[in-house]
């Protein structure tokens, strides 16, 4: 999906400037952007996803009103570069200060990041998230524990559809176990047979490996039956007993196949924010749980190993780990992948989980906050990994933060997503985008020497 873009003159639809770099923004953005034809400052617009501007001159100033009453995300790409111009900083500045909201990407990376944030937001409006789930967190496995999370509250639901737009379908987990486990051998050691050279196993079973493939062909068939489906999750975990195995290997193979965001243990606020951030930054993401070492024991119990790995200053560090590993990798994320026999007590003996690590270096931490009006991050550093054996933290990433109380007091939850790199102006325009304010916890890292 490509972002639509309506161009707005200010005086003239003729005059060679404006002409030439409205060409000239059709061909830049041309992989992002459907750019229409261009219109004056307060015609009626047509549907599209935002305004552009190729051209500013000194009317702006008297026509702050217009500018204000338009309704839309307000882009500014005046230099033939895809970027806002340098002449154009006084007249930018002048209109955020009239209460004008406007997009000004310094950089062209900046301009491809607003575009795919556009059509992200489209996608929400026109998509849906299938959610597998049943009863979740009043029965099941740990319900004290599960009954606790927000996206399992109808006023999640709600106040996600009400500021994205988006459906979110439920269907019965209990249904999609049995019909993965009716799915004939057969059935499934060919789809297995298709793939198994691109798919490393590590001690996995033959039964494990089936069924693994019986759940990815029960979604993929469910998929395929519907229309608009852009994320999908299971409530794995806590409704386990529905299923022989978990969806891990179904959710690599279908985000390698179709794109499909995934959400483990059917948590719809973390799905929203790893489907905003890749699709608008098309960065590297996924979802842990956090562990930060300023919890101590509450943490180590949990994952039920005695110590946090020896650091310099351990207040600003977090353990991250889901299901015994780091949690679920695409394989294209992965600098090691291999999928493994599962490692938690709560779920079946023949299930797996993907044993994934993400590239050492720059990472960032961001979640979406309960109202859905603010998205928090934390720029990090992942400095190596950690594993304890017989633990359910096999391979865990230690990521060193610029402030852990910072975090602790301000990040929305313990599943954090964690996207490769760090960019705060990219995440900052999605924030523009989405009307959404962008938090920075705890400042900038500093890389040491």
């Amino acid at each position: 999906m490509k972002a639509r873009l309506a161009p707005l003159y200010l005086l003239s639809p003729d005059d060679p400037d404006f002409v030439g770099q409205t060409r000239r923004l059709r061909d830049l953005l041309a992989d992002e952007a459907e750019v229409a034809d261009p219109l004056p400052l307060g015609a009626a617009l047509p549907d599209v996803d935002a305004v552009v501007f190729p051209q500013m001159v000194g009317e702006a100033y008297r026509r702050s009103g217009e500018f204000r009453q338009l309704g839309l995300p307000i882009l500014v790409l005046t230099s033939e570069f895809g970027t806002m111009a340098m002449w154009d900083w006084e007249i930018i500045n002048y209109l955020k200060a009239e209460g004008v909201s406007l997009l000004a990407p310094y950089s062209f990376a900046g301009a491809v990041t607003a575009c795919r944030a556009l059509a992200a937001k489209r996608e929400l409006r026109a998509g849906r998230f299938l959610v597998y789930q049943d009863n979740p967190g009043e029965g099941g496995f740990q319900p004290s524990i599960f009954n606790r999370f927000y996206w399992w509250q109808d006023e999640c639901g709600e106040r996600i559809r009400e500021k994205f737009g988006l459906r979110i379908v439920k269907r019965s987990f209990k249904e999609l176990g049995a019909n993965a486990k009716a799915i004939p051998d057969a059935q499934a050691r060919e789809d297995w047979d298709r793939i198994r050279d691109t798919v490393p196993l590590a001690d996995v079973s033959d039964r494990a490996t089936l069924n693994a493939m019986k759940l990815y062909r029960a979604v993929r068939d469910e998929l395929d039956e519907g229309e608009g489906a852009v994320a999908a999750g299971i409530n794995c975990l806590n409704e386990s007993a529905f299923s022989d195995t978990t969806p891990c290997l179904a959710w690599n193979l279908l985000y390698q196949e179709r794109d499909l965001i995934w959400g483990c243990e059917g948590d719809t606020v973390s799905m929203l924010t790893k489907f905003i951030v890749h699709r608008s930054l098309r960065v590297p993401v996924m979802m842990s749980n956090l562990y930060p070492f300023l919890m101590g024991q509450a943490a180590l119990k949990h994952e039920r190993i005695p110590e946090f790995p020896r650091v310099d200053d351990p207040e600003n560090y977090v353990l991250a780990a889901h299901c015994g590993y780091l949690g679920v990798v695409p394989q294209s994320f992965a600098t090691e992948w291999n999928l493994r026999r599962k490692v938690l007590a709560i779920v079946d003996d023949n299930a797996t989980a993907i044993d994934a690590r993400l590239p050492v270096g720059d990472l960032t931490l961001s979640k979406l906050d309960p109202t859905f009006e603010r998205l928090v991050m934390v720029e990090g550093e992942l400095s190596g990994y950690a594993g304890y054996p017989g633990s359910d933290c096999r391979n865990g990433a230690v990521i060193r933060v610029p402030d852990g109380h910072a975090l602790m007091e301000g990040l929305p939850s313990h599943h954090s997503l964690l996207s490769t790199g760090h960019d705060l102006p990219g995440f900052k325009l999605v924030g523009q985008v989405f009307g959404m304010q962008v938090e920075v916890l705890g400042g900038r890292i500093r890389t040491t020497d």
